[in-house]
């Protein structure tokens, strides 16, 4: 019991948990905006993994490290054009076409990887994002470390979930954006074409998702290699569906399961002679318990997966 509470107690601990959350805010808040648009987006592990490559290549290139982010998020852009094309105006299976695009980008990110860099027995290295050092702030007793010395790309994510909270409950155009995926038909009658509304907020949320893969390679880590995302876009997904749509809650969603993270890996350390795919498990096993917990609850967007055909209802 004492070793839970030194843990728990443990400032790097809580430290790791807002570091390990970044990338899962980013790619929820993009999953959650096409979702609410009307749009489901599996196409986030591949954007991810599409936008660590291509950030990480910008600066290996000689880009600086905001160029690297903002890179990655023309490139998740881009992908979620080519996936609001084919699911918006054409009306095609959003599911397989989200999995297709996570499938290509995958391996479109390995092969521009290789091309980039064909000789490589390890993958090379840069120099990432560092914590800030916040004067006073910082040296405030264990709020301090916590929460003002992290990259600069977490405090981004954090202003991200306000200004998303703001957007879509305060602006016309979070109206908009939230009736697109409760009643598409009601838009049109206001005079905004649905359609283009769904694509250019697929495209945002995309753009999102390709900044949560480039965080992994500009911030948590320096290297890119193929496998990295690890299936943190699954569980953008389903922390989407922890959260009810709300970016808000879907703060508090990324924040719990990092915290399992976080706590397992130090289980590990502490705990003997136990297999340590088991604590590998423990985050994804209770992730599963409160989604189910918390989805009883969940109201989906009523026009979510459902193609717009103007003059149709």
């Amino acid at each position: 019991m004492s070793v839970l509470f030194d843990i728990l107690g443990s400032v790097g601990m809580w430290e790791a948990v807002l570091r390990i959350a970044t990338p899962l805010i980013f790619g929820t808040l993009g999953v959650l905006l096409c979702e609410r648009v009307g749009v489901l987006n599996l196409g986030i592990e591949g954007i991810m993994t599409f936008g660590a490559m291509l950030g990480w290549l910008t600066v290996y290139s000689g880009g600086d490290l905001w160029t690297g982010m903002l890179v990655a998020a023309l490139g998740g852009a881009m992908f979620g054009f080519l996936h609001a094309l084919l699911t918006v105006p054409l009306g095609l299976s959003q599911h397989v076409t989200g999995l297709g695009i996570t499938l290509f980008a995958s391996s479109f990110s390995y092969y521009v990887f290789r091309l980039a860099i064909p000789t490589a027995s390890s993958p090379p290295t840069i120099e990432p994002f560092r914590p800030l050092d916040i004067p006073l702030l910082s040296d405030v007793p264990f709020i301090g470390p916590v929460l003002f010395n992290q990259t600069a790309p977490t405090y981004l994510a954090l202003a991200l979930v306000a200004a998303l909270v703001w957007i879509l409950y305060r602006t016309p155009l979070g109206l908009a954006i939230r009736m697109a995926g409760e009643n598409p038909h009601a838009v049109d009658a206001q005079g905004i074409d649905p359609i283009w509304l769904r694509i250019g907020t697929i495209m945002a949320g995309s753009a999102l998702m390709g900044m949560a893969g480039a965080f992994l390679t500009l911030a948590a880590f320096n290297s890119f290699f193929p496998t990295m995302v690890q299936g943190r876009g699954w569980i953008c997904v389903a922390l989407v569906v922890f959260a009810s749509w709300n970016p808000a809650r879907a703060l508090l969603g990324a924040l719990l399961f990092a915290f399992f993270d976080a706590f397992q890996l130090r289980l590990q350390t502490v705990v003997e002679g136990v297999p340590y795919q088991l604590f590998l498990m423990l985050p994804y096993v209770l992730s599963i318990v409160a989604l189910i917990a918390m989805a009883r609850r969940s109201r989906v967007p009523q026009a979510l997966m459902q193609p717009y055909r103007r003059g149709e209802r």
